[in-house]
């Protein structure tokens, strides 16, 4: 395991989060998750901690209401979020980790925008 650092793009948004240095991440292509470039890496709450920003993040949520979207109110950026596809886990946006602890990023393909048939093929948690 490795620990990542990252962030918003206005730095007040900081966490770190521990997942293995070749990331398997997932590029959904529903409607969110296309228009903010979103590219999950699921891990397990364990496994994230918010270092700062708190105050500075809000919530959006739509549709079932179960996702919680937390974004920079400062600068927009949603570096991690509660998914509804696992909500005891975060996702963490791999394009907002900091540079020089992630080797390599396999990308798997979820069509999100059929959510309901495809959410048994989501990829679990990271361990």
């Amino acid at each position: 395991m490795t620990t990542h650092t990252g962030g918003c793009h206005c730095g007040r948004v900081r966490f770190e989060v521990d997942s293995p240095d070749v990331i398997e991440a997932t590029q959904c292509n529903c409607s969110i998750c296309t228009m903010c470039g979103f590219l999950h890496l699921f891990v397990s709450t364990d496994a994230f901690r918010l270092q700062k920003g708190e105050d500075a993040l809000s919530t959006y949520t739509f549709n079932t209401g179960v996702a919680q979207h937390r974004f920079c109110r400062y600068c927009g950026i949603k570096s991690f979020y509660v998914p509804r596809s696992h909500p005891d886990g975060i996702s963490v946006n791999v394009n907002c980790l900091d540079p020089g602890t992630v080797r390599s990023v396999k990308i798997e393909r979820f069509d999100g925008r059929n959510w309901e048939q495809n959410i048994s093929k989501l990829s679990p948690i990271s361990d």
